[in-house]
């Protein structure tokens, strides 16, 4: 049976929240970088983790923390659910199945059908798929969904894409620090799309 992506499908397969109809499609990388599955055991015995700046010596974190990006996202999801209350889902949460619809066509589709759509990107993301669907997101949705979008990435994270989003697509690109700062930002964004919605600046979807 082919699967069709639509706000009724990803509305149905979402819990309920105070804004049901409001969908916030959550973008980012679900696996963490980590240089030890990149560097050969020697490579790594040459190196002093300890003496290396923080930011570096993130990235050889322990293995079991390889989903720390996956569990960021679920934690800035919870916080946007409850407060202010939107449908704030990841591509996951929809369960389509690849073979059904591919990873970038199905993102795609989340980006068209959604209120409001952020590329997250931490520095200990894995983000290179993320960036070829962002990318694709772009390249599709940019010129009539550019309100809609922003890419927010942790200061210390430097991309080509991030730097095509502003300068090919101007799209809105914020920073964070902490993961507060994060939160806080995309409910500002959150805030100022709903405000252009009920203005009509934004048509509602």
């Amino acid at each position: 049976m082919t699967v069709e992506i639509t706000r009724e499908l990803i509305t149905d397969r979402l819990g309920r929240v105070t804004y049901d109809r409001f969908l916030f499609y959550l973008m980012g990388p679900y696996k963490s970088f980590n240089l030890n599955y990149v560097l050969s055991e020697e490579e790594r015995r040459e190196i002093d983790v300890d003496e290396l700046p923080g930011p570096l010596r993130r990235l050889f974190q322990n293995k079991d923390e390889i989903n720390a990006a996956q569990a960021l996202l679920r934690r800035v999801q919870g916080e946007l659910r409850a407060d202010p209350g939107v449908n704030a889902f990841l591509a996951l949460d929809v369960d389509v199945d690849t073979d059904d619809i591919d990873a970038v066509t199905q993102s795609i589709e989340y980006a068209r059908c959604s209120n409001a759509t952020a590329f997250v990107l931490p520095f200990l993301g894995h983000n290179f798929g993320v960036g070829e669907e962002a990318g694709s997101i772009l390249e599709n949705l940019a010129e009539t969904h550019g309100d809609r979008l922003i890419f927010v990435h942790e200061t210390d994270v430097t991309s080509a894409m991030i730097r095509s989003a502003s300068v090919r697509w101007d799209l809105r690109i914020e920073t964070y620090e902490t993961e507060a700062e994060l939160v806080a930002k995309l409910r500002r964004f959150l805030g100022g799309v709903m405000h252009r919605e009920r203005r009509g600046e934004l048509s509602r979807l």
